[in-house]
């Protein structure tokens, strides 16, 4: 990756991406009257206020059908390749991703898209790639979700290689493969200045992973045990470094409550998370990741129900301001290049963890004072 005016280019220890706004509840599964409703004017807010505190990526969740739940969880989503070349418009420096199913758009036309929407953003976009998962999404655009994760990913592999190809390439060319047949494919403009957009994707099963290590640049993992992620880190760039001679990062997915005192942020976790916890939708979103998408173990959703309707089934960071840099330390020192962030609303909560929590990781050399 060599985007110098990306802020995914610079050298902080910790880098950080809030993850999920464009959908409404964002990641918490919860009924609270304060739930984010994901509504533009809010989200360009949002965008603004990280670009000039020095976040480094927006990362949105591609969602055609919510859960069904009482919260109305991703029952209201913006979509992510317009939402992104929106906010790329607005900001300055942080990359902004397009998350796109490789299943419902075709490779010609997404790589004109991102190509747009990286001159737009002068080469600040960024392109999470997901390969499938989501059975009633499929049955929603007529389509069969495949049962192998193996042909989902040989599937996803032939669309990037198009993608790539018609980013690379100034001549025409034919493509006949197993799943796209083109004739003189060509596309115009390439990104911007000729540099390829980072990729992000996320992998827990071993054919996604090895997706993952062969082509994109931070591959998203789930956070349970950070000792556990620590060794898991150093075998997949090892794995990256052997069998395709290239280099990875790793990502943690979290989600924050932070308040000034621990209790208070507990308290309020329990409240949002069990008391008003959107149960039909936590249900729904446990039940799908379980059939399909493989980045849980049956023990780890049975013991994790109150994460899921916290954050999606990520990892949380709980407590006050020192309690959560603590924790953000030790993501850090795990050997992950930064993780994704999220709150239950997040234009009211990201102003305190700004304020509060990015002055104490500049303290101990997680990352760099932003100079506006």
């Amino acid at each position: 990756m060599n985007r110098s005016g990306s802020a995914m280019a610079n050298t902080n220890r910790l880098k950080l991406g809030l993850f999920s706004p464009n959908c409404s509840g964002g990641l918490a599964v919860t009924t609270v009257p304060e739930r984010w409703a994901a509504g533009w004017d809010d989200n360009r807010e949002l965008a603004v206020a990280a670009d000039q505190a020095g976040i480094e990526f927006l990362l949105p969740v591609a969602r055609w059908l919510g859960y069904g739940g009482a919260g109305g969880f991703h029952a209201s989503s913006l979509e992510s390749v317009t939402w992104a070349a929106g906010l790329l418009a607005a900001t300055q420096r942080i990359t902004v991703l397009a998350t796109v199913h490789t299943a419902f758009t075709h490779p010609v036309m997404a790589a004109k898209q991102f190509a747009t929407a990286d001159h737009i953003g002068h080469g600040r976009f960024g392109l999470n790639v997901v390969c499938g998962w989501n059975a009633p999404e499929y049955r929603l655009f007529g389509l069969a979700l495949p049962q192998e994760h193996r042909e989902r990913y040989a599937y996803g592999q032939e669309w990037l290689d198009i993608v790539r190809k018609l980013w690379r390439e100034e001549p025409a060319f034919d493509w006949d493969g197993r799943h796209f047949h083109l004739q003189q494919a060509t596309s115009c403009p390439k990104p911007w200045q000729g540099l390829e957009p980072i990729i992000f994707n996320a992998a827990a099963s071993p054919e996604g992973r090895d997706f993952a290590i062969r082509n994109s640049d931070f591959l998203l993992t789930s956070l349970v045990d950070l000792d556990k992620t620590r060794r898991e880190v150093a075998s997949l760039k090892s794995l990256a470094a052997e069998r395709h001679g290239r280099a990875i990062d790793m990502l943690g997915v979290s989600y924050v409550v932070c308040r000034p005192t621990r209790q208070e942020a507990l308290d309020y976790h329990r409240y949002y998370a069990e008391k008003l916890a959107d149960e039909a939708s936590v249900d729904r979103l446990m039940a799908l990741l379980g059939q399909h998408a493989k980045s849980f173990t049956p023990d780890e959703l049975r013991q994790h129900r109150v994460r899921f309707a916290g954050g999606h089934g990520t990892y949380p960071v709980i407590g006050s301001p020192d309690d959560v840099a603590d924790e953000l330390e030790r993501i850090a020192d795990a050997g992950l290049a930064g993780t994704t962030i999220a709150f239950v609303n997040y234009t009211r909560e990201f102003p305190y963890f700004r304020d509060e929590i990015l002055p104490r990781l500049e303290r101990r050399g997680l990352r760099q004072a932003t100079h506006q």
